[in-house]
């Protein structure tokens, strides 16, 4: 459907990414997913999806790397980013208090709460 949102699922865990995507597709959105944080940069000048999950302790190119990226892309900066990690309750507030990158628009620690998960997306893209 030309109308659905699209959002990219940046995750090094294949078996997330997939869940994830399943997940968001079975709701009703358009999904396009990449590995690691370079490929998730690429992805989003390509593909300008209207939302990012984004994990952040990942191999190649780190979460943190790209959240930075996307901050600094005057286009890019306008997508709104859930975090969804394993990283403890202490890396949110480290992310919220940078002076540098604003706060992403949610944040989940996994295992990631579908409920919630699905409430955020439709209040951030609908």
């Amino acid at each position: 459907m030309a109308n659905q949102k699209k959002i990219l699922v940046v995750d090094d865990e294949p078996d997330m990414v997939d869940w994830l995507t399943a997940f968001l597709q079975d709701n009703g959105y358009d999904t396009i997913y990449a590995y690691d944080g370079f490929d998730g940069f690429e992805k989003v000048k390509a593909e300008k999806p209207d939302l990012i999950t984004l994990d952040i302790s990942m191999d190649k190119e780190s979460g943190i790397k790209m959240y930075r990226k996307l901050h600094d892309d005057p286009e890019a900066s306008k997508i709104p980013v859930v975090i969804l990690t394993g990283v403890s309750a202490d890396f949110k507030r480290f992310i919220s208090g940078r002076k540098l990158v604003d706060p992403p628009q949610a944040y989940f620690e996994k295992p990631v709460d579908r409920d919630e998960l699905l409430q955020k997306v439709k209040e951030l893209i609908g």
